[in-house]
């Protein structure tokens, strides 16, 4: 028996929490998965070791300096790599790699507005769209799945909420994400669950004194520093609250999020007929991302199921708009359009920029994003000139703003 080609994979943002997840896994799966390309942004140390283990065609490093350096240090330790390794240069390379037709899936886990440009030139070539980005939703969500229509690509969500909201739904809507009918499904409403971050119980008064240290000391996940602090915020939850929006094709009103603590029930969706389906699990990248890769199969993983018996609670409750005003600030964006929402998340990801070099205070990455909402005129936006275009005035706005 011939054995079955096995699908060629390029990952972007091959270095970061996701990147290593996802690496785990294709080399658990070598004999399913090959790399065709590896994106990444200046780690050229672990980019190194990850072209001696996957021996990717291309590799691309948008910081210049860290793609030259990878280049000597190929050349000089690894010279039969470096002479089958094409290694692309910057923003544009990246882009490049991701459209170039080589791969079957692409799975986008870049993090912010970076990661927009070259999932967009991914959906071109008709390939699957692993979605670890959310922030390529909340800038693009109509231009994305028109694009992905047009093009016959399939998108397939890998952030750990919407993942479970899509396994909690009946076949006919997962195979239209971008065009689900939750309605004609019975569906009342999807909850989308939320830790709460590292300052769920804390005296609203200590928000005043809270460091970069503090702020990425994640009680559950393992996350890198930027989506760290913005599940402090909850800004993380706002940004997936719009996601929600657009990958399942719900109303405002068909969208909650509330608080869990314990991270066991990623999301859950509620049925007219009072049923509600949730998707349990321990805290682990691994399964979504496997899922989304081997849909509509699932793949094994290093994840061990829950015991039930260790568990001693499952608690819920309501997030306060005075500890997290950017969630709010998100959901109130989402019901504006695209123009507010791609300004929402450019606005956050200088002020979380900001917190991170200590140049603002944890409370001031809120009043950051609230003036430059003000700032900006509601209109939509659609084209990719459009939304670059509001991406950049709200930057300048919020930079500003911070300077002062």
């Amino acid at each position: 028996m011939s054995q079955c080609k096995r699908q060629k994979v390029t990952l972007l943002g091959a270095t970061g929490s996701i990147g290593d997840a996802t690496c785990d896994l294709l080399e658990l799966h070598s004999d399913e998965f090959e790399v065709h390309g590896l994106a990444a942004g200046g780690n050229c140390d672990r980019m190194f070791e990850l072209i001696k283990k996957f021996k990717p065609a291309r590799v691309a490093m948008s910081d210049a300096m860290a793609a030259n350096k990878l280049m000597e240090r190929l050349t000089a330790q690894c010279p039969d790599l470096a002479a089958t390794t094409d290694i692309l240069v910057g923003s544009e390379g990246v882009t490049e790699l991701s459209g170039d037709g080589g791969a079957d899936m692409v799975v986008g886990a870049i993090v912010g507005a970076a990661g927009l440009k070259p999932l967009l030139n991914a959906i071109k070539t008709g390939c699957r769209i692993c979605l670890a980005n959310k922030e390529a939703l909340v800038m693009s969500g109509q231009l994305f799945f028109d694009m992905a229509a047009k093009h016959g690509s399939q998108v397939l969500p890998v952030d750990s909420e919407h993942s479970a909201i899509f396994q909690c739904l009946p076949p006919s809507e997962q195979s239209r994400m971008g065009t689900c009918d939750l309605a004609s499904v019975g569906v009342k409403e999807i909850l989308l669950t939320g830790s709460g971050g590292p300052f769920l119980n804390c005296d609203l008064a200590e928000l005043d004194n809270v460091t970069p240290e503090k702020a990425v000391n994640h009680p559950v996940w393992s996350m890198g520093p930027k989506i760290s602090v913005d599940s402090a915020t909850m800004m993380n939850k706002a940004l997936e609250y719009i996601e929600a929006r657009y990958l399942f094709n719900a109303s405002s009103d068909q969208v909650k999020v509330i608080i869990h603590p314990q991270s066991v029930i990623h999301s859950m969706v509620s049925y007219e007929d009072g049923a509600v389906l949730a998707q349990l699990g321990q805290p682990d990248m691994k399964t979504p991302i496997g899922l989304a890769m081997a849909y509509p199969n699932r793949m094994t993983t290093s994840v061990q199921s829950i015991d039930f018996t260790k568990i001693s609670q499952l608690t819920f409750k309501q997030p306060e708009k005075e500890r997290y005003p950017c969630l709010f600030m998100g959901i109130e964006a989402s019901k504006q359009g695209q123009a507010m929402t791609t300004a929402l998340n450019a606005a956050n990801e200088v002020a979380v920029a900001a917190f991170l070099s200590k140049r603002i205070s944890f409370k001031a990455i809120a009043h950051t994003v609230d003036h430059v909402l003000s700032s900006i005129s509601g209109t939509d936006a659609y084209e990719l000139e459009e939304i670059m275009a509001i991406d950049s005035k709200a930057r300048a706005i919020a930079n500003a703003f911070i300077n002062k």
